[in-house]
């Protein structure tokens, strides 16, 4: 079994897509092993997106991400990354395929609903960033 990081981010939670969006994931075959919402601040939301300091975006994702509660969940399966990015779409919800989550309920590719790790390293240290081990819930599949 692999984990990776989802976030809902403070426009899922605004626009109260929430249980649509749990609802995808669950019926996607994960199984949601970490749950909790959290409003970041500042110097939270700096040190989590620490790689994109130098972008020119870095001090608008900022603002997005600390302008309300987010939800942050562990999803466990089988190719996890893999499977979690595939089932979010392109970061551009124009150019996301049919049926994913940001082509159903983004509004742009800034405001893009959903976060995932990008490879099972960086989901590692995600996880890591956000729950503790004993927040963790074992997640044995048949």
């Amino acid at each position: 079994m692999e984990q990776t990081l989802a976030i809902l981010k403070p426009d899922a939670v605004a626009t109260k897509v929430m249980g649509k969006v749990l609802r995808k994931i669950e019926e996607a075959g994960f199984t949601i092993t970490a749950l909790k919402m959290i409003r970041m601040t500042r110097q939270l939301a700096g040190a989590f997106y620490e790689v994109h300091k130098d972008k020119s975006f870095y001090n608008q994702l900022l603002d997005f991400m600390t302008e309300g509660p987010c939800v942050i969940a562990v999803l466990t399966k089988e190719n996890a990354v893999e499977a979690w990015r595939a089932l979010m779409g392109a970061t551009d919800p124009e150019k996301a395929a049919a049926g994913t989550i940001r082509k159903e309920l983004a509004e742009n590719v800034s405001r893009n609903i959903v976060h995932g790790s990008d490879s099972p390293e960086n989901a590692r240290r995600e996880v890591a960033f956000f729950f503790s081990d004993s927040e963790l819930i074992e997640c044995k599949m048949n």
